[in-house]
């Protein structure tokens, strides 16, 4: 078996998930991509995982976060959502990329190492019936599991329902946002077990303004969640 993966990686060799150049492994990105995609390695807000001025690796709280407090614990991002960022996110959700759900898993779980434990529930946020009818996959769930697969860790994949179909976001201030998510989102009253009393750890493939996190949160302390923390794979970061 090991000498015919050997063949096959000479007549099929592995690529970069977002050029044609060939890397080592599977699912990685080539040297030029890496150097091009935005991941957040610095100082970062230990809130909502947004990138911070200045060069140390830390944490810190960014001014929105400050001025309005997240009801969630923390939360974590792989990278911004710009320039490489945004291609892998546009692929994932809209290019039938799920194939990108692994690699992205890995950046997603070295970005959120300190708050995923053993006993962490991994949660993803939901989509109405309608745009999963029409997409065919969840991509936070595709996340969900990938990260699950990745760091043994328990998922629950309709602990929360998307009840409402909601507008698209593009373009709405915080306020609106919001507005948008009332009642957008519950807790499944068949899972309030696997939820009560745990640490649960949602996941999705972008926070802007935080507002669909905010639902979820609401939602998952609703079921007796104890903790609730986010991860994303991108975060939309304002710029100077």
């Amino acid at each position: 078996m090991l000498g015919l993966q050997r063949v096959l990686s000479i007549v099929y060799p592995t690529q970069c998930v977002l050029c044609a150049a060939q890397v080592d492994k599977e699912g990685g990105l080539c040297g030029a991509c890496w150097k091009e995609t935005p991941f957040i390695n610095g100082l970062a807000c230990d809130a909502c995982g947004a990138p911070l001025p200045g060069y140390e690796k830390g944490r810190a709280h960014c001014d929105d976060c400050l001025v309005t407090p997240r009801p969630w614990q923390s939360g974590r991002a792989a990278f911004q959502y710009d320039g490489n960022g945004r291609r892998l996110v546009l692929a994932l959700k809209h290019g039938d990329r799920t194939d990108l759900a692994k690699p992205a898993a890995m950046w997603m779980q070295n970005a959120g190492r300190d708050i995923l434990t053993d006993d962490t529930l991994l949660v993803p946020v939901p989509i109405h019936w309608s745009r999963l009818l029409r997409r065919r996959y969840n991509q936070a769930a595709e996340l969900s599991r990938a990260v699950s697969k990745l760091a043994g860790l328990e998922t629950c994949q309709d602990a929360l329902l998307r009840t409402k179909r909601t507008v698209s976001q593009n373009g709405m201030t915080v306020a609106q946002r919001q507005l948008n998510m009332e009642g957008a989102i519950s807790a499944n009253p068949k899972r309030y077990q696997a939820i009560e009393g745990r640490r649960v750890c949602l996941i999705d493939d972008v926070m802007t303004s935080g507002a669909t996190l905010t639902a979820c949160t609401t939602a998952a302390f609703d079921a007796g969640a104890d903790q609730v923390f986010v991860m994303v794979l991108a975060r939309v970061a304002k710029t100077p």
